[in-house]
């Protein structure tokens, strides 16, 4: 029998493109957070995921919004209310910060939290945010593939990590607390060419940016075929990211063309498809008017789709 797939999502509210964000999550706050929390903890949701912008320039605000809440504090925050689901950054640009600085933060966030955090990282869009920084914007895919190796060293089991590269040059620095994991899973954001490399060759998992289904198995396959070559034998987490999702139906508004709608053993079978096509876990969004019909729709999708996955 195969493993069944899990599931996670991003959380809402936390950031507001227009892309994906509802009507009501621009009047929600801290109480709409913490109730989806606990809803995520109990509905079984393998993680909950926060993203990362630091500043967003007045050119892409009317798209992506100026609501970017911060991954650390954002997830941090939810980690006293709940007690098994995993936080995951998706995705950190862990290129914006030192290393150390993002491990101090990071490994904190794993220790208070009792070993959930997943760290996700990407090389980021935004060229003003890199700019206003201070880092260089053109050379992010090198700035995030050193950053990857310094931060494991920053966030392995030992007190005074050690990393000597061409941007980064550390040892002899102590940082406690340590995570309480022996060793953070590192998943890596992207559909790039050079992100689907980086994942291969450096991640615990991959997070693809909304791949349609049927691109998934090429990706998937130049993953394998990276890693095979590279000698690399540990297993990679693959991401899928679903389409919208709405349990029971049919839904008495428009929940749109693309979204995924009906009884639970039909919603179970199309997503057993990515299963079918090498996909580990899935991260899915529900169509919602509001956080109590958001918070139904999730608890209705761990009760009665998840045992079908």
């Amino acid at each position: 029998m195969s493993t069944p797939l899990r599931y996670g999502m991003q959380l809402p509210v936390q950031s507001q493109s227009t892309i994906y964000a509802e009507p009501w999550e621009a009047a929600a706050g801290p109480d709409d957070l913490l109730d989806i929390a606990r809803t995520a903890d109990r509905a079984g949701f393998d993680y909950l995921a926060s993203c990362d912008h630091v500043a967003i320039p007045r050119r892409l605000a009317p798209a992506m919004s100026t609501v970017w809440y911060d991954p650390v504090a954002t997830l941090a925050f939810l980690a006293g209310v709940t007690r098994r689901v995993r936080l995951l950054s998706h995705v950190a640009v862990v290129g914006l910060r030192h290393p150390l600085l993002t491990a101090k933060q990071y490994a904190t966030l794993d220790h208070l939290s009792g070993g959930r955090l997943i760290l996700g990282v990407g090389a980021g869009h935004v060229r003003e945010e890199f700019e206003a920084l201070g880092v260089d914007f053109e050379r992010r895919g090198a700035v995030l593939d050193e950053s990857v190796d310094a931060l494991r060293a920053a966030l392995g089991p030992d007190e005074f990590p050690e990393h000597h590269g061409k941007l980064y040059d550390f040892e002899g620095l102590g940082q406690r607390p340590r995570p309480a994991q022996p060793r953070i899973p590192l998943w890596v954001g992207g559909s790039s060419p050079a992100a689907v490399r980086r994942a291969a060759l450096k991640g615990d998992g991959w997070l693809p940016q909304g791949d349609p289904r049927d691109r998934m198995p090429g990706r998937i396959d130049r993953l394998k075929r990276l890693r095979a070559k590279a000698g690399i034998e540990e297993p990679l987490v693959v991401g899928a990211i679903t389409e919208p999702l709405y349990v029971g139906g049919p839904p008495a508004w428009d929940v749109g063309r693309r979204t995924l709608t009906g009884p639970p053993d039909a919603l179970a079978e199309s997503l057993r498809a990515y299963r079918a096509m090498g996909v580990d876990q899935i991260q899915v969004r529900f169509r919602s008017r509001g956080r109590t019909e958001l918070t139904d729709q999730m608890a209705a999708f761990g009760a009665e789709v998840a045992p079908h996955l």
